[in-house]
């Protein structure tokens, strides 16, 4: 199952999100909540209190979208589907990013053997955390907006966990039963507030500077999320190419550090880190300007593309 968010439609808008299937073969989106509505649902099912409600497993929406998805494999319920103006095509409905506005997004810093060989550092003994603001999340197709006197901007290609129920203090083999999904993360950063601040927060957080999308891939398409391979391109040409085979912590094994301190909640993200290739360990250096176009590329996930504008364009 792939999970989207989106905002509109070719005749009309919406101004705020609404949930989604990508049925890839037929490259369309099943409106989720056009679907519930025709099945007659109800309270306390319809609508759900909170966007969030779609990611928890120990609830009932992702079963309800699990359910149109299976649907979704009879051809002529897919043309009844269209002939009631519950499909959209893929190519030409706006996106946002499948979890709009998450309730944290965990990072984790020099996950990646090679990366960290890259960077000079040694590999961590155990997960380095930090966080970016909810704020900064866009959407594929969205664009990555350079802040104000700002010259060195960065591009990080990463694999993103959505999770899918309230955890707290679990072991790492129970870990995965947390996960919702996965999806494309690009965690920009701009470097020289890095280095000024002397940490990491605000030269992550600025708006726009946590593309995430097109859609978040269920486990059950996922063979095995510790061994993806995972691309950026700026502008067609390959800068990062690597494999989430790399990581120094896998997914299980950060859920259980992270978890140990902080509960997780249906929504939340965690960010895996980033392999290497990126701009700023370039010779020379490669950093983001105004019409560049960035897209991640993590197994056949779709690519999450995002042209980048100038200040306050």
């Amino acid at each position: 199952m792939r999970f989207v968010t989106f905002t509109g439609h070719p005749r009309g808008s919406w101004r705020e999100g609404r949930p989604g299937l990508w049925l890839r073969d037929a490259n369309v989106i099943l409106d989720l909540a056009a679907w519930m509505g025709r099945q007659g649902l109800r309270r306390p099912l319809d609508p759900p209190a909170h966007y969030a409600d779609w990611f928890d497993l120990d609830g009932p929406w992702p079963g309800l979208a699990r359910a149109a998805s299976a649907a979704a494999a009879d051809a002529g319920r897919l043309a009844e589907w269209r002939d009631a103006g519950l499909v959209l095509p893929f190519d030409r409905t706006p996106l946002l990013a499948p979890v709009p506005r998450p309730g944290k997004i965990v990072c984790i810093g020099l996950n990646y053997r090679d990366h960290a060989a890259e960077a000079r550092m040694p590999v961590p003994e155990w997960p380095l955390l930090f966080a970016k603001y909810s704020s900064a999340v866009v959407g594929s197709g969205a664009g990555i907006e350079l802040p104000v006197s700002s010259g060195r901007v960065d591009y990080e290609a990463e694999l993103a966990v959505v999770i899918g129920r309230r955890t707290r203090r679990v072991v790492s083999a129970e870990a995965l039963d947390a996960v919702f999904g996965y999806t494309n993360a690009n965690d920009v950063s701009e470097r020289d507030f890095q280095k000024r601040d002397g940490q990491w927060v605000r030269a992550k957080s600025c708006d726009t500077f946590a593309p995430l999308g097109p859609a978040i891939v269920t486990p059950d398409e996922v063979r095995d999320p510790n061994a993806l391979p995972i691309r950026l391109r700026l502008n067609g040409q390959m800068l990062q190419d690597s494999n989430t085979d790399q990581f120094v912590f896998g997914i299980a094994q950060l859920i259980e550090y992270i978890s140990a301190t902080a509960t997780l909640e249906p929504g939340d993200v965690i960010l895996t880190g980033t392999p290497p290739g990126v701009g700023f360990a370039r010779k020379p250096p490669v950093f983001l300007k105004p019409g560049d176009l960035v897209e991640v590329e993590i197994g056949d996930f779709g690519v999450l593309a995002n042209r980048v504008a100038g200040a306050g364009q």
